[in-house]
Parts: structure tokens; C-alpha cells; sequence
């Protein structure tokens, strides 16, 4: 049983946590101590605390189950109380930015960056206990790294939230999950609590943009980019611009667009925004294929990168000259078809898209444009250049920025599902075909992939071997994906089209 006493104590290190790892100020402290008290409907704080070994189970977990045990909440909506806890010792969205500025001002943005970053995850805003949960591991590929992560930190909804999600009527406000009105919201069961949600107001091509983290953490310290206007996504040469500013104001971060395009996309094309961060992702390092020249632009680098996908990545110190590159390339990919590779731009609607990647390197400005291609057919009605249909068991979603570069993010419903074909490869349960085919058996959507692991490696393996193969034929699915992608492809033929394409369409020289 939580006493009040102990309440009490739990409060009293909340708030010397915030001190410690939030920045309040000690002026704020007895302000801050009485919305507490005044929540959990207690008369007097404590003076002191027997102290604890980890904040989250000691002292947050504590408070939470305070809360359900006195009905002050609902069992489902523990994470959403705990993100009010937090926002309540959180510094408000106007001190952190002004402790942003100060900090980038007197010491560097860099500095600002690790700040904030850090302050993100000390407010749980970034849970960093549930993304330490993820699975991960790394692929050497024959183009390079493949990052691989199995995302449990966003669990499945059970049926029971999903009902009340259904009945819970719809305000439309916040618009979207990206917009700034989500700053400070309170949440409820179909949107994720944000009052500790922090953004960092930004202008790019003269226009007002925002800098968050996002919570779920996919690669080191990444980010997002919004537009401060609720408006559709929409890769242009303002675009480009935009990001080029970006990389300008942090220079330590890259930044991307996915394609403005539904299947090539990425999963929130109603509101305009970039992802980015730390320059970890495995495209980065992937050298430079072919060296091309575009007569008027002779200060900009132009080459092929060796890569699963069809990529053309630009190098120059020259904004303006770079820039200009980039209108023509889009320009011409825009209205681009050679039907002998299936690319055709334009049936009743556009097809082509590019998703550019920008980050600096010393002092030049290095821009990937990554060329797509949504168009769908009857043998392929996900998309001729998505996933191929024998691949959807592992990632059927559509391949947007993240996963183009080399960084996979699977469904967590993988975890379990790989742990039950485990019992079929170590014979701790009988094959039974008949079963497996069902569609409510979970494996189903595996039957291939099994039938083809135990006729592989049998039904005798230990559980090492068995999580070994299931690894090594995710791997390759992953790189069967990304090959996929690619409009033009790693062949003699493809590479032939894409030179076509470099040469005859952008009147390029090849060296």
C-alpha cells in the first residue's frame, strides 16, 4: 500500500529530479511542489526523501500506481498521467527555448543540441527504457551496412484499446500528430499525451519551421523538421532549400524529405516535415559508383553512389550552383520514362518522385536524391518498384527515407512470430502444413519462409542455429527489398538505363 508519507517523498524527489535533470530553477521550486500537491490532493509536502536506485520503478511507477489504486486514473491511461507528472516539472516550451538560444549563443549549437536532446529524454518524452528494448543488429550487405531493428517500443494496441479508440469521438484538433498545436496536449486514448513535447523554432527559405526529437528514436538523435502551417507534404526546389538551410543552422545533423507520394512515401504525407540527425545511417558510407559533369555546373561534383537504390549524390560548396543542380535533376526525373525498366512518370497521375537527403561535410554541402517510382500494375498492385509480394511477411509497408538508406524498422508482431517458427526449426513442435496455412494461424503469412528454412537446415537445430537462419533470411529479405526499390536496378541493363538517363536526359559527361 502507497501511504501518504511515502506520496509525499515521491513528489519531494520528482521535483529534486527536475532540478537535477530538467533545469528547473530553484524559484520555480515551491511553485511547482504546490501543483503536485495540489493534484494528489495532499496538504504538505516533504522535507527530505530516503532517496532511490532507479527514478523510473522508485519513484514514477510508484506515483502511477497511486493514481489507478485511488481512481484518480484508469488503468490505460497510466502513460498518459505519467507524461503529465513530467510536464509539470518540465521547463514550459518558451524557457526552453530561451535556455536553447543561450546556450547555442555562449557556447555552441552543438552544445544546444546535446542539451535538449538530453532534456528530451530526461522528461521521458524520448523513453528510453522501452527503446532499449528494441532488437537490433547489423548486416553486411554487398553494398554496405544494413542496419536491422525489431521495434518493440511501440506496442500493438490490444482489441480492447482499439474499441475505445472507435468510440471516442473525433475533435480534429491537433490536425495531425506533427502539428505545433500537439505542444502541451493533454492526450486521451486515441493520441499520445504531449506536454512534454519541445520544439525549437527554426526559419528556413524564410519560413517558419520547428525542431523536435522524435520519441521513438530510430537512429541516433533523430529529428524532425515541421513546417509551423498545417499543409500537405511536397518535395519541390524549396524543398531543397529548406534543407540546406537546415544543415547551415546544424551543421552536425543531416536532413531528408521522403517522396511526397503515397507507397514511396512516408506514413504522415498530410503535413510537411523532414526527418533527420546524427549522420549514422549505413547510405552515408556507401562510396561513390560513377563521376559525371554537367557543363554548367562545373563547382558541382556529380556522381552514382554504390548502392542498392538508384542514387545521385552532389558535392559542392557552391549553395546556389548545388541548388541549381538539383532543379534540373528534379525537373527532368519528373517528367522521365523509359518503359524497357517499367519507369513510366505519368498515367493519370505523377509517379516519379525523389527523396533527398542533405548533410555537410567539412565545408561542402553533399546532397543525395534518391529517385522513386509509385506506379502500380496488376502483377504488382503494391507497387512495381515496393516490395515484392514474397517479401511482405517481413516489411510490406511502404519504404520511405529511413528504410531507403539502409535502416529497416520491422514490426514488433515479428519477435513473437519468429520465436514460434524457432519451435518448428528446433522440433520442439511437429510440422503440421494443414495448420500452418490457416489464415488465423499468426505464421501464416511465414509458410514460405518456413517451408523453406526446414527444407534449408531441417528440424533438428539447436537454438542458436535456428535464430541464426531466421536472421541471416531477414537479412537477405531486407536487401531484396531495397533492390526492390531501385528504379533503376543493379544489373547490366540498369545500369545501362540509368546512364541513359544521366547522359541523353541531363546531358551529362561520364568519366
Amino acid at each position: 500500500m502507497i501511504t501518504q508519507d511515502i506520496l509525499k517523498e515521491k513528489l519531494y524527489d520528482l521535483v529534486s529530479y527536475a532540478k537535477d535533470n530538467l533545469s528547473l530553477k530553484v524559484d520555480d521550486y515551491h511553485y511547482v511542489t504546490n501543483m503536485l500537491l495540489d493534484l494528489f490532493k495532499l496538504d504538505s509536502p516533504a522535507t527530505t526523501s530516503h532517496g532511490y536506485k532507479d527514478f523510473q520503478a522508485d519513484v514514477i511507477d510508484v506515483l502511477v500506481q497511486y493514481a489507478v489504486d485511488n481512481k484518480m486514473i484508469e488503468e490505460n491511461e497510466r502513460l498518459l498521467f505519467e507524461t503529465k507528472l513530467f510536464g509539470l516539472v518540465s521547463l514550459t516550451p518558451s524557457q526552453t527555448i530561451e535556455k536553447f538560444d543561450h546556450i547555442a549563443a555562449n557556447e555552441s549549437v552543438k552544445n544546444a543540441t546535446d542539451w535538449f536532446f538530453n532534456t528530451c529524454k530526461a522528461s521521458n518524452y524520448i523513453r528510453m527504457q522501452d527503446i532499449q528494448k528494441n532488437i537490433k543488429w547489423s548486416h553486411v550487405g554487398k553494398f554496405g551496412n544494413i542496419d536491422i531493428t525489431i521495434n518493440l517500443s511501440k506496442p500493438e494496441k490490444d482489441p480492447k484499446q482499439i474499441a475505445l479508440e472507435k468510440s471516442r469521438p473525433k475533435s480534429g484538433y491537433p490536425a495531425c500528430m506533427l502539428c505545433l498545436e500537439n505542444v502541451g496536449f493533454a492526450g486521451h486514448i486515441s493520441h499520445p499525451a504531449r506536454q512534454t513535447l519541445r520544439t525549437i523554432p527554426i526559419e528556413v527559405n524564410k519560413e517558419a519551421w520547428s525542431m523536435q526529437y522524435s520519441p521513438y528514436q530510430y537512429f541516433n538523435e533523430h529529428l524532425i523538421c515541421l513546417c509551423n502551417e498545417h499543409r500537405p507534404m511536397n518535395v519541390t526546389i524549396d524543398t531543397i532549400k529548406r534543407l540546406l538551410d537546415f544543415v547551415d543552422i546544424f551543421p552536425h545533423y543531416f536532413l531528408g524529405s521522403n517522396a511526397a507520394l503515397p507507397i514511396v512515401g512516408g506514413s504522415i504525407l498530410s503535413h510537411d516535415h523532414y526527418q533527420g540527425g546524427s549522420k549514422v545511417l549505413p547510405m552515408f558510407s556507401a562510396p561513390n559508383r560513377n563521376r559525371y559533369e554537367d557543363p554548367k555546373f562545373k563547382d558541382v561534383e556529380i556522381y552514382t553512389v554504390n548502392w542498392y537504390n538508384s542514387v545521385i549524390r552532389l558535392v559542392s560548396s557552391n549553395k546556389d550552383s548545388i541548388t541549381q543542380a538539383c532543379q534540373v535533376i528534379m525537373s527532368n526525373w519528373e517528367n522521365y520514362s523509359d518503359e524497357s525498366v517499367e519507369i513510366i512518370c505519368k498515367t493519370t497521375e505523377q509517379h516519379n518522385a525523389i527523396t533527398p537527403i542533405v548533410r555537410k561535410e567539412d565545408q561542402n554541402y553533399v546532397i543525395d536524391l534518391i529517385l522513386r517510382n509509385n506506379r502500380t500494375n496488376e502483377k504488382f498492385p503494391d507497387g512495381i518498384f515496393h516490395a515484392a509480394p514474397s517479401l511482405h511477411n517481413i516489411k510490406k509497408e511502404g519504404i520511405g527515407l529511413i528504410e531507403v538508406m539502409g535502416l529497416f524498422i520491422l514490426p514488433g508482431r515479428l519477435k513473437k512470430e519468429f520465436e514460434e517458427m524457432k519451435k518448428y526449426l528446433t522440433g520442439k513442435i511437429e510440422l503440421d502444413m494443414k495448420s500452418l496455412m490457416e489464415e488465423t494461424n499468426p505464421l501464416s503469412k511465414h509458410f514460405g519462409m518456413l517451408m523453406q528454412l526446414i527444407n534449408d537446415y531441417g528440424t533438428a537445430n539447436s537454438q542458436n542455429k535456428a535464430d541464426t537462419v531466421i536472421r541471416n533470411y531477414v537479412n537477405k529479405a531486407c536487401e531484396d527489398i531495397l533492390e526492390c526499390t531501385a528504379v533503376f536496378k543493379n544489373t547490366k541493363v540498369g545500369q545501362e538505363a540509368f546512364d541513359k538517363f544521366l547522359i541523353s536526359g541531363l546531358n551529362y559527361s561520364k568519366f
